[in-house]
């Protein structure tokens, strides 16, 4: 069954047919310690399609829904996602030079929102997340971005590693974005092929994504704060792009 008020639809046959379907799915939560044929035939197609799930207490099924859920819930994804290598190609035959910003453990959603906002300004072409620990794209996050989730292209990556190692082996230079860095992101050449890598406020980027970087860039500022918040912080530096690439 889908419960029309938010994105997410429950039931071992709806979840199922789904997924069978080809939907999308953001996520799916199954009950611990259910045991039943059709519950061992949805484990079997999720795994076939490699679409990963969550065992978790009745309790935590609950929170999310009261309708005969059958110990499944499974959350439908708000837009279509893409694949980076299926992008890049595209992009340079048009004769433009991509730009990507890349989300390091960005879980907030109205900031995924604000940046996605942000980018369909600056003519970001994809939003690259990783497929676990990252911000859900649910209504709030549309909501923020007043719709710029629908125009922008979203890559959910299983592995962002080989995502970078994929762009920088096209042609596409990686910046992170890091306060500890000495270069300001007004000095790099961001008119080039391009993917900024943006972190979560309490803990930056991934040092094994700093060290894949091929240059660290910072923002300077008059006094020292902790950090900004990464929305801003990601249009400062998006707007530096667009002022590159429009100069």
């Amino acid at each position: 069954m889908i419960d029309k008020k938010t994105e997410y639809i429950y039931g071992t046959r709806a979840v199922a047919e789904a997924v069978k379907a080809g939907k999308q799915i953001e996520k799916i939560i199954l009950q611990q310690g259910l045991s039943n044929p059709l519950i061992t035939e949805l484990k079997d197609l999720l795994v076939e399609r490699k679409i990963p799930f969550q065992l978790v207490p009745l309790p935590k099924i609950q929170q999310v829904t009261r309708g005969n859920h059958q110990g499944v819930v499974a959350w439908l994804s708000l837009v279509e996602y893409q694949q980076v290598e299926d992008l890049i190609p595209l992009i340079f035959d048009k004769g433009e030079l991509p730009l990507f910003i890349m989300l390091d453990r960005v879980t907030d959603v109205r900031n995924l929102g604000a940046i996605a906002r942000t980018a369909l300004c600056t003519g970001v072409h994809a939003i690259i997340i990783p497929e676990q620990g990252s911000a859900r794209i649910n209504a709030d996050a549309v909501k923020t971005s007043a719709g710029a989730l629908h125009s922008v292209p979203v890559c959910r990556e299983k592995n962002l590693k080989l995502a970078m190692e994929y762009m920088k082996g096209s042609g596409i230079r990686i910046f992170a974005a890091t306060e500890k860095a000495s270069l300001p992101y007004y000095k790099a050449n961001l008119a080039d092929p391009c993917c900024i890598i943006m972190g979560s406020e309490g803990e930056g980027i991934s040092p094994e994504y700093l060290k894949r970087a091929d240059e660290q860039i910072t923002i300077p500022m008059k006094q020292t704060v902790a950090s900004l918040n990464v929305s801003v912080a990601a249009g400062v530096i998006l707007f530096e792009a667009f002022r590159q690439r429009n100069a």
